[in-house]
């Protein structure tokens, strides 16, 4: 999939290393699969937020945190223990890219987040992006609830000031602080209606009910702007003690990102959210799809045998899950793709589902694992690749400067 066999890069000098080099061979798929004609919007890219700490921590109010947080740094040994432990996912698998991502050369401006976004963005043929923190996504877990609110606040005033002003192609769907009801209500009153700002996201590694009486006003005032709730998937491996009793990643790796989601959805349901807060639209990112239709069928199961338990529930939990969305990363690809064609007709995939890549992650998805499914129409195909987000997310259609080029190329040539 990528252009440089591992020789290849094991030999080439780190100063060397170029995204668009390293992703040559995604940007023949464009070509060859026409992405100009269409757009693609992806739900789920990631940057690594902790390359520009130095700027970020400036944003902390606190002065004391703001201290701890510029000479401790964060993660091991810094102001919080929210790292996931143990994980190595970036030995194994597919190509390492963050760690050499730090040297990779860029201009003067505009910032370098922009600038190396942008470029992987063109490469895959991406023309909008949710962009998503990377360290942060098990911040949850930390045992200093402070630390939370000072560190999401700060990342996000960053991210508005400094990135998402400056390029239309780059949006986000802000992080809250969950730990803390007031501090992610009060994120939501400060951030909503900020320039690039497209919802808001809670990272799923939590120990917090999403169904506590504390959090129905930002439900409120989410429903009222109408803007998308995400939850983003990820593994808690040191900090969950179901999963330390798995003694190999790829366990946790396969249970991890879809357990936090299955919990909370599970929740979301049986206390009746779908129903006090119905223009209130749920994202699942970063879970795959395959527990979908299980806990579908779970849920329809125990309904039928305890519906008087959930009275707020007027239909199946199931017919509420066909209404939300779910992103596509990482898509189960098995041997049997009859299951994966009965998943998408269970979610209502041409409706209901988005394209997400994950980049730069190990497992990352291009966007020809949606384009080259056979059993999708055109139409459904074009829905998942971008449609479906930009209804969602309520966005206005930009096509990236390559696709721009290349129309006006085929255009002159005809």
């Amino acid at each position: 999939m990528d252009s440089l066999s591992m020789r290849d890069l094991t030999a080439a000098s780190i100063a060397e290393m170029d995204t668009k080099t390293l992703l040559s061979h995604a940007n023949q798929q464009g070509i060859q699969r026409r992405y100009e004609d269409f757009l693609i919007v992806d739900v789920d890219g990631h940057h690594y937020e902790n390359m520009s700490y130095s700027e970020i921590f400036e944003y902390i109010d606190d002065p004391v945190l703001r201290d701890q947080a510029k000479y401790q740094g964060y993660g091991r040994g810094g102001i919080t223990t929210s790292s996931s432990g143990g994980g190595y996912q970036n030995l194994m698998g597919r190509v390492t890219r963050n760690p050499r991502e730090s040297k990779e050369q860029t201009p003067p401006s505009p910032h370098r987040d922009i600038t190396l976004t942008k470029r992987w963005m063109d490469a895959l043929g991406i023309d909008i992006v949710m962009l998503f923190p990377t360290p942060m996504l098990t911040l949850g877990l930390t045992p200093r609830p402070e630390i939370e609110v000072a560190l999401a606040r700060a990342y996000n005033r960053w991210l508005c000031d400094k990135v998402l002003p400056a390029e239309p192609r780059i949006r986000s769907t802000l992080y809250l602080p969950l730990n803390d009801p007031e501090a992610t209500y009060q994120t939501v009153k400060e951030f909503a209606g900020r320039k690039g700002v497209a919802g808001f996201t809670i990272v799923s590694p939590h120990y917090k009910a999403v169904y506590d009486n504390a959090y129905m006003k930002t439900y409120a005032l989410l429903e009222e702007a109408g803007l998308p709730l995400v939850f983003h998937g990820a593994y808690a491996w040191g900090g969950d003690q179901s999963l330390q009793l798995c003694n190999k990643f790829i366990a946790v790796h396969a249970l991890g990102f879809a357990w936090f989601n299955i919990l909370h959805m599970t929740n979301w349901l049986v206390n009746g959210l779908p129903e006090r807060f119905p223009k209130l639209k749920t994202v699942w990112v970063e879970s795959g799809l395959a527990w979908v239709p299980f806990l579908m069928q779970r849920l329809d199961n125990e309904w039928m045998m305890r519906s008087s338990e959930v009275p707020l529930l007027k239909r199946r939990p199931s017919d509420y899950m066909r209404e939300m969305y779910f992103s596509t990363q990482p898509m189960e690809m098995v041997h049997n793709r009859e299951a994966l064609e009965l998943t998408f007709k269970m979610i209502n995939a041409e409706t209901q589902l988005l394209y997400s890549s994950d980049y730069p992650h190990w497992d990352m998805d291009l966007p020809s694992t949606i384009y080259d499914l056979p059993f999708l129409s055109e139409q459904a195909k074009r829905n998942i690749l971008g449609g479906n987000a930009k209804r969602l997310f309520n966005l206005e259609p930009i096509l990236s400067e390559t696709k721009i080029k290349r129309l006006a190329a085929r255009n002159a040539a005809e």
